[in-house]
């Protein structure tokens, strides 16, 4: 049984959530985030890039298959192929250009 954190758990606490936390206040659209905030996006996106999916639907696939292990990852919300489709293409990408710029 495993006992301690995942890699990638442990790749993303290098991430410093307070710069990223200002980055997306800067660039905030005019409507909150309700279940699929910010950060659960960019932590999909992070482990899409590592995995080296192709495809929106390869990357929900892949995402929903380890279900049970994203919390631990840091991803809190449910992730469907529209709900990350659907962040992708309405919210700005300044924040991750003035979070990777930091």
């Amino acid at each position: 049984m495993h006992k301690g954190r995942h890699v990638f758990a442990k790749l993303c606490l290098h991430l410093p959530q307070s710069v990223f936390r200002q980055s997306v206040a800067r660039h905030a659209g005019r409507y909150p985030t309700l279940s699929f905030s910010h950060w659960d996006q960019l932590l999909c996106m992070l482990f899409a890039q590592l995995t080296t999916r192709r495809s929106l639907r390869d990357i929900v696939t892949s995402l929903q298959e380890q279900q049970p292990k994203m919390y631990h990852a840091g991803i809190r919300g449910n992730v469907a192929s529209s709900t990350l489709a659907n962040a992708n293409e309405r919210r700005s990408r300044l924040f991750y250009q003035d979070f990777a710029c930091t």
